[in-house]
């Protein structure tokens, strides 16, 4: 189920299969990103969301289908022409022990840097505008292992931003993070895209945070999408059950009109399955 019309958008997948060793986990997926927008996977444990990121990211190979960046099979593209226009930031980073921070995001420039290329005052500039962006800039000189969680996520993502491709494939970038931390990434990444035309592709796992923050919203259950769209259209008490098998009330913010999830409890407080 397509999550865009072909023609608008840069990154898309056709009959997509994809998964480890004798098991297959995605089970032909159709999918076009939306251009500019932050969408957002969603799905149960095992439903084939981080499988699907890493398909389209290039750092693993499908079985079956094709994915397409700019129209050409992105997995018989150059690396580095690949990287020079898609950022990817994987599941639980580890960064080399005693990198600064300005030397993790630093990394980020590798694709823009040959033997015989090289252009010092761009990547200063890239790194300095990344750093500023994460608001990670009093940290440049400090050790990434002395920062806290938050902190270090925020170095992982500057790094991204100083690839500068317009596209960005976030794999869980607020996992076992406090929850005003979350906040403040995902408005960080919002701001990505509705003020500075980035386009983002993030798996989560909170489904009101996903319902808050997403343009759209991408659903999967046993390695297929089950559903996509706006969170105000496809956020319902029907497609949780369908896809998590989860009862619950939508209500909506006040505020922001965001649907938000509020699961059914019996009488003595326990959710109802």
């Amino acid at each position: 189920m397509p999550t865009a019309s072909r023609s608008s958008s840069r990154l898309t997948a056709d009959a997509l299969q994809a998964g480890y060793e004798s098991k297959r986990v995605l089970q032909g997926v159709d999918i076009a990103i939306e251009e500019g927008k932050l969408t957002v996977l969603l799905g149960p444990n095992g439903s084939g969301k981080s499988t699907l990121l890493k398909t389209l990211a290039r750092t693993l190979a499908p079985s079956a289908g094709h994915v397409y960046l700019d129209g050409k099979d992105i997995h018989r593209s150059n690396t580095r022409d690949v990287a020079k226009r898609l950022g990817i930031l994987p599941q639980g980073p580890i960064a080399p022990d005693g990198l600064s921070v300005k030397q993790l995001v630093g990394m980020g420039r590798f694709p823009h840097q040959g033997f015989w290329k090289k252009d010092p005052q761009q990547d200063a500039a890239a790194i300095a505008q990344a750093m500023a962006y994460m608001r990670i800039t009093e940290f440049a000189e400090r050790s990434v292992d002395a920062l806290s969680g938050g902190q270090r996520q925020r170095c992982w993502i500057a790094m991204v931003l100083a690839q500068q491709t317009d596209l960005i494939l976030l794999d869980e970038p607020t996992t076992f993070l406090d929850l005003k931390v979350q906040v403040d990434l995902l408005t960080l990444l919002s701001r990505l895209a509705h003020e500075h035309g980035r386009t983002l592709l993030l798996v989560l796992h909170d489904l009101n945070l996903a319902a808050a923050y997403a343009d759209h919203l991408v659903m999967m259950r046993d390695g297929q999408i089950v559903t996509s769209g706006a969170p105000t259209k496809v956020f319902t008490s029907a497609n949780l059950k369908r896809v998590f098998d989860l009862d619950a009330n939508i209500l909506h913010d006040p505020t922001s009109g965001s649907p938000v999830c509020v699961p059914y409890t019996t009488a003595s407080g326990e959710v109802a399955l």
